[in-house]
């Protein structure tokens, strides 16, 4: 594998870059030295929402593009080079159909942070995981910022509960299984595919020049705009064989050892 041309590599974080205790590895961090040292660009993409993405990779806060919410908002040093929200009028629709799925759990996604219902303790404790800036309400309809997406958790299986309530919407909007427990609502275009197209037209690179780490659904979109595109060994298995190159698990620290194989390239 010749990665002498990549200028860009993008990873994906829970599942891939950070391991399933939801931590980034030191030799992550020297490896960052290295890229950046080669002229070598690193952009974050994630379906978390922007502050715990920055909360997670804190270091870097003012040094890489971050796509969160899967896409529907890309940021660099706290300046918004991308929003785009879901259309309004489909809230109302989503959220009743989330909560006509049992143990189902609904979150509007804003660009300031994120609204929950404060109605189970054995959520509010998994979601600070994920969610470090949140507000609690009432009633979510009535949260008058632009929202994102609508995040749904289900604390069996998000592909087995929830994606089969919402996969009729698919045609307005895309509907994403984004992890084990989660499924994602959002605008048609808000997705890590389209942002990520977004910045590689703006930096003037081909897919031959970017290597994209996957493991869950929504980084189909995004690694199908790379040749090198990477998997990890605990990924989707639509993933799996979506990917044209494959590595060690995000336990096993798979995106570092394919990013070890780049610097050895590039020195």
């Amino acid at each position: 594998m010749d990665l002498s041309n990549i200028r860009m590599v993008v990873t994906d974080m829970d599942g891939t870059l950070l391991n399933s205790r939801h931590e980034v590895s030191d030799r992550f961090f020297g490896l960052y030295q290295e890229l950046e040292a080669r002229g070598i660009e690193l952009v974050a993409a994630s379906g978390r929402q922007y502050h715990s993405m920055v909360d997670k990779l804190h270091p870097l806060r003012d040094r890489i593009v971050f796509i969160a919410e899967n896409g529907a908002l890309m940021r660099y040093r706290e300046q918004t080079l991308l929003t785009t929200p879901l259309p309004r009028q489909h809230l109302r629709a989503i959220l009743d159909r989330a909560y006509s799925v049992g143990n189902a759990h609904p979150v509007l996604c804003a660009a300031s942070g994120a609204f929950v219902r404060g109605t189970s303790e054995d959520f509010l404790t998994l979601l600070k995981e994920y969610y470090t800036d949140y507000t609690l309400t009432d009633t979510l309809i009535a949260v008058e910022e632009p929202v994102l997406k609508v995040a749904i958790y289900h604390f069996e299986s998000s592909e087995r509960h929830i994606y089969p309530a919402f996969r009729d919407l698919e045609s307005e909007l895309k509907v994403k299984v984004s992890g084990n427990h989660w499924v994602d609502v959002s605008h048609p275009e808000a997705h890590k595919g389209h942002a990520l197209e977004r910045l590689l037209a703006e930096r003037g690179l081909g897919r031959d020049q970017v290597m994209v780490f996957g493991d869950f659904n929504n980084d189909l979109e995004m690694m199908a705009l790379s040749d090198y595109s990477v998997a990890m060994a605990n990924a989707h298995p639509n993933v799996k064989q979506a990917a044209r190159f494959h590595t060690a698990s995000n336990d096993a620290y798979g995106v570092e050892q394919m990013l070890e194989t780049l610097v050895r390239q590039h020195s």
